[in-house]
């Protein structure tokens, strides 16, 4: 059986850090700790789990608090967790069956983050994380935002284990990641390419369109790009042009990425929308159909369920009513309603439909 240590950076986090630890309560061996500088009780709440609570200088560089955190670690394995996430009890129970059943042979550990989720519970957002570190690796962190592990090699295990996001409501800075970004270009000039895709992201998230294209490009520039990253910055870039009014660089941008892998849900409902807006219901069916079907593709990727669940089906059942096949259109509002219950607009639909198909009859 392995050992795990438990690594966390924290700041205020006391109305979500208690809910956390217990969700991992005896799966782990140790239990470390750094505070970046809590002004509410969350310190006191850590010491009441371990003893092993530190203060880190804070340096507007997540990846350096978290090297300090794993720096401290003495068990074989390394979990990272942040103080919003937990695991539900089938997957706390999966972790118990990985530390009784994993291999020494094994570097790292993968597992789902189910990061969003819509009012009825589904999950909108989720992508695949290393969660879980051998030690005597020595894998470090990297970035001074949006942190991501260095591992370049290894034995890495994918696991099912779900951890899962619950949003924290603390009031906190939204613009504090736009603010360390900016204070690094002073310092540095230049971003590194993670660094460029990340802040272009923030830009991107607030809504400065503009600057987001231009970093999304820089990123580009780059080389030795993994296609995953390729199609986000792609996926990314075509929203920018959207919201841009550039229509045509949007479905460029969007055909770009297919140059690395298949149709993703989300650009397919990007070009089901463009032509819905033309009123080209059959090639815009054939787009929200192809989002409809599609199956993961990458481990890796960003998985944007909403576009492969209520929203093609909705859209289908606008495009079908549109060229009168209401029967069809009928079959998918259903298929939305089914993951948006309480959707008052797909519910009308519902109603609508009934209504036409029993006068059909």
């Amino acid at each position: 059986m392995i050992t795990i240590s438990l690594c966390m950076i924290v700041k205020n986090e006391q109305q979500t850090l208690e809910h956390c630890l217990q969700s991992v309560k005896d799966a782990t061996d140790e239990i470390i700790i750094m505070d970046t500088g809590s002004t509410d009780q969350t310190k006191e709440i850590a010491k009441k789990w371990t003893t092993l609570v530190y203060d880190f200088e804070w340096n507007d560089h997540f990846a350096d608090a978290r090297n300090a955190a794993f720096a401290k670690s003495t068990k074989d394995y390394i979990l990272w967790l942040d103080a919003d996430d937990i695991l539900l009890p089938k997957d706390y129970e999966k972790l118990l069956k990985l530390k009784q059943s994993l291999s020494p042979e094994v570097d790292a550990v993968s597992m789902p983050y189910h990061c969003d989720f819509d009012d009825f519970g589904n999950t909108t957002l989720k992508v695949r994380r290393i969660r879980l570190i051998k030690r005597l690796r020595n894998y470090q962190w990297e970035g001074a935002v949006h942190e991501d592990l260095l591992i370049d090699d290894g034995n890495i295990y994918d696991s099912d284990i779900v951890i899962t996001h619950r949003k924290n409501h603390k009031t906190s800075d939204p613009d504090r990641n736009l603010k360390i970004y900016e204070k690094l270009l002073k310092r540095e000039k230049d971003l590194t390419a993670r660094d460029s895709l990340h802040y272009a992201m923030e830009l991107h998230q607030h809504r400065e369109y503009r600057k987001a294209t231009e970093y999304y490009l820089k990123f580009l520039d780059f080389g030795n790009l993994s296609d995953e990253n390729r199609i986000l910055a792609y996926t990314r870039l075509a929203d920018c042009y959207y919201y841009l009014g550039d229509r045509k660089k949007e479905r460029e941008c969007t055909f770009k990425t297919f140059e690395y892998d298949v149709p993703r849900p989300e650009s397919c409902c990007r070009l089901g929308y463009y032509f819905l807006e033309k009123q080209q219901y059959h090639q815009a069916i054939f787009w929200y159909k192809t989002a409809a079907e599609s199956k993961d593709t990458s481990n890796w990727s960003v998985q944007n369920e909403t576009s492969k669940t209520w929203l093609p089906h909705m859209q289908l059942g606008l495009c079908y009513f549109q060229i009168g096949e209401y029967e069809l259109s009928y079959h998918h509002n259903k298929i939305a309603h089914s993951f948006q219950p309480n959707n008052e607009g797909i519910t009308h639909n519902i109603k609508l439909l009934e209504d036409l198909l029993k006068n059909k009859m």
